[in-house]
Formats: C-alpha cells, sequence, structure tokens
C-alpha cells in the first residue's frame, strides 16, 4: 500500500520543530521530504543530546522519513543545486523570517521564477508584516504573549508549559494548510503561499480566555492547577502519588457529590453551576484533596473510574513509557539510530487512516546521508561532487 502523498516532493529548509514536525507528518503520509541543512549541521541537530556523537532526542522525531543533503544556498553554485532542486519539487518547508527568505532566494517571488507552480509552506514567529514581522521567536516566546503562561502557575508567577503546544500546534496547521494546497494545485495546477505563525497558534488555542476577558472584563490571575470555570479540576496527593480530576457539567457533578459524600452540597447556591463551582475552586478541591489523601493512587482511580469521573495519573516521563494501555495502543515506534545504544521511541503519526500506508518510515538522516545520491539524480557527476565538497558548497 503506498502513502497518499507518494509522488510529492518536499525541500525542507526549516529547522526546530514547527517547521520540521510539518515535513515529518507530509513524510509519514509517503511523501519525498529532504532535508536542506548547512555543511556543519543544522542548530537544531543537538538539543537534548541522545547518542554517542551528540544527536538530539528532538532532531530524531522531527526528521524522520526524510533525506539529507547538506548545502550552503548563500554560495552561487549553491543556489545553481537549489535551483536545480527546486525544478523537482512541489513543495519548499520554511521557518525564517520574511527578510531572511529575501536574502536567501526562498521568499515565494523568487522561488516562482524558477518553479512558477511551486507551494510555499512559510511558519514565522509572528507572521509576515506588523511591528513584530522580522522577529525571531520560538514556542515560550509565543506561549507568554498569547496570556496562557499569566494564568498558568500561581498569582504573580507566570509559568510557561514545558510542552512546545504551540510548535506542534503550527506544525499541524501548517501540514493542513500544505495538503490542501497540494489539493489545489492538482485541481488547478496553480501553487501558492502557505503561511502559518507561532503567535497566531496560541492566541487560537487560547481564544476561550481572551473572549471571556474582551467581553466581560474578568481580569483573571492564575489559579494554579485548578480551572477557574470548573470545579473539581485540579492535581490531587493519594497516598503514594498524585492524580489529575477533571470535572465539568452537571452530570460529572452530580456522580461526583455521591462519590465522594458530598450530598449537601447539591443545593448550596455556591456550586449551583460550573463558573460558581470555580470562583470557589478552594472550597471544592479541598473536598477532594481530603478524599484523595486517604487513598493511594490505584483506589482513586478504581473508585474515579466506577463514578465516570474523567480523571488520570501523573506520570514521571518513564511511568508514561511503562503505561500498559501506551505500550498496547503502540503510541510509540521504536526506530533504530547509529550510535544510540537502544530503540528510539519516536510517537507514532497522531491520526490513523484505515484505507491508506500511513507511518514512521525510516529513521531520522545522518548529516548529509544522501548528499551524493541527491547530486547524482540531478545529474552531477562524481569528479563534479567532490568539487563541490572541497569548495564547501555541499
Amino acid at each position: 500500500m503506498s502513502g497518499p502523498l507518494e509522488g510529492v516532493r518536499i525541500l525542507d529548509f526549516s529547522r526546530f520543530i514547527a517547521g520540521p514536525y510539518c515535513g515529518a507528518l507530509l513524510g509519514d503520509l509517503g511523501a519525498d521530504v529532504i532535508r536542506i541543512e548547512k555543511v556543519a549541521g543544522g542548530e537544531d541537530r543537538y538539543i537534548t543530546p541522545v547518542s554517542e556523537d551528540g544527536i538530539g532526542a528532538s532532531y530524531l522525531q522531527m526528521n524522520r522519513n526524510k533525506k539529507s543533503i547538506t548545502l550552503n544556498p548563500r554560495k552561487e553554485r549553491g543556489k545553481e543545486i537549489v535551483r536545480k532542486l527546486l525544478r523537482t519539487a512541489d513543495v519548499v518547508l520554511v521557518n525564517m523570517p520574511p527578510d531572511a527568505l529575501v536574502e536567501l532566494g526562498l521568499d515565494y517571488k523568487t522561488l516562482r521564477e524558477t518553479k512558477p507552480d511551486i507551494i510555499l509552506t512559510s511558519t514565522t514567529a509572528f507572521g509576515e508584516g506588523g511591528p513584530y514581522g522580522n522577529r525571531v521567536g520560538f514556542d515560550g516566546i509565543a506561549q507568554v504573549m498569547s496570556g496562557a503562561a499569566y494564568l498558568a502557575g500561581s498569582p504573580g508567577r507566570p509559568q510557561r508549559c514545558v510542552a512546545p503546544y504551540v510548535d506542534f500546534g503550527t506544525a499541524m496547521a501548517s501540514t493542513i494548510g500544505t495538503l490542501v494546497a497540494i489539493m489545489e494545485h492538482r485541481r488547478s495546477g496553480k501553487g501558492q503561499e502557505v503561511g502559518c505563525d507561532l503567535l497566531g497558534t496560541a492566541l487560537n488555542v487560547f481564544n476561550m480566555q481572551l473572549i471571556e476577558q474582551a467581553i466581560t472584563g474578568v481580569g483573571r490571575v492564575a489559579t494554579e492547577n485548578r480551572s477557574p470555570t470548573t470545579a473539581p479540576t485540579d492535581i490531587f496527593r493519594c497516598t503514594d502519588g498524585w492524580i489529575m480530576i477533571q470535572v465539568a457539567g452537571q452530570p460529572l457533578w452530580r456522580r461526583w457529590i455521591e462519590m465522594v459524600g458530598a450530598t449537601e452540597w447539591l443545593t448550596d447556591e455556591r456550586f449551583k453551576d460550573d463558573l460558581s463551582r470555580g470562583e470557589n475552586g478552594e472550597v471544592v478541591s479541598a473536598r477532594m484533596a481530603a478524599w484523595c489523601a486517604e487513598r493511594t493512587v490505584s483506589e482513586a482511580l478504581t473508585a474515579c473510574e466506577e463514578a465516570r469521573i474523567p480523571c488520570g495519573p501523573v506520570y514521571s516521563p518513564q511511568q508514561t513509557l511503562d503505561d500498559p494501555h501506551v505500550r498496547e495502543r503502540n503510541y510509540f515506534r521504536p526506530v533504530t539510530y547509529p550510535g544510540v545504544d537502544k530503540p528510539v521511541p519516536i510517537a507514532d503519526t497522531p491520526f490513523r487512516l484505515s484505507g491508506s500506508d500511513v507511518r514512521i518510515r525510516c529513521r531520522a538522516p545522518l548529516l548529509g546521508e544522501h548528499t551524493d545520491e541527491i547530486l547524482n539524480e540531478l545529474g552531477y557527476t562524481g569528479p563534479e561532487i567532490a568539487e563541490l565538497r572541497e569548495l564547501r558548497v555541499v
């Protein structure tokens, strides 16, 4: 069974997460993805090292299903190689500020001079235009500027989320945009530019809270792990660990009341609806905390599951890897990589298609692993490739 994007070639100039993960997902769908990297290696190769030569965990996840060519696009002969590659490509992925794209000749206008029907998927920190258009930024910057970090943690101490949800959300949004552009190209033969930015993703994710502020002017502050609009929604300590409970809506509230034996609260005006319960969240959490303090994690989870209350254990990373459901569902694919002494658990494609081949097909590439192969395909001979290496073009 072939992947639905078989025959689509993607040139990936992007780095870190938002751009490369888009390329990884398109590779999962069967596209031929070529990572174009600095001759000395991209700076994103070595973050959170796990191998003998320092290759990072993020690189291994973001760059599965790709080939690697080293190339200096600033040199004239490097630009020539880019143009030749471009003529074979359907999509170009970039994540640089607009002025940097122009400098490297990777802006949409310049790319179209070589390939009029090219699709350019561009990811930036703040989008094109506006006062911040040429600023650089990462996931955490978008988190704090969206208001999310202000309402996390405790009052007076903003807290970013360690999971880079803005990067991954942007990657998934740009994947959707790229797929739509490919569909349109197949219909009309025309390319287009797909634009996504980190701040835009963060604002989408946090939009509910921003709507509330704009309409009501409520001026919320951080409530640690509690929800300001429902309760009990919090993390609670048991005798041997922690669990998370989330209750929203009257049916769940009634079941929770029965579970903890707080039936007197059914007629208490402080807890008449979700918003009221959220406003009195400290009181509700204290009741739940006392209930959990008398039980093990297993006992608390069993009782919650019997009452059909959404719950889950607070895991360490190792406990997540060891969880029997995680193992049985095969959320991770073990992938071998040179210099790593055990299989790398790469999170599998986050969606399933019953009639298409969607999967991790191969490990992330070694630096320049496919340079000769790709240059040969473009018509370069062995001596020419050797000369390009000597000149540090590749």
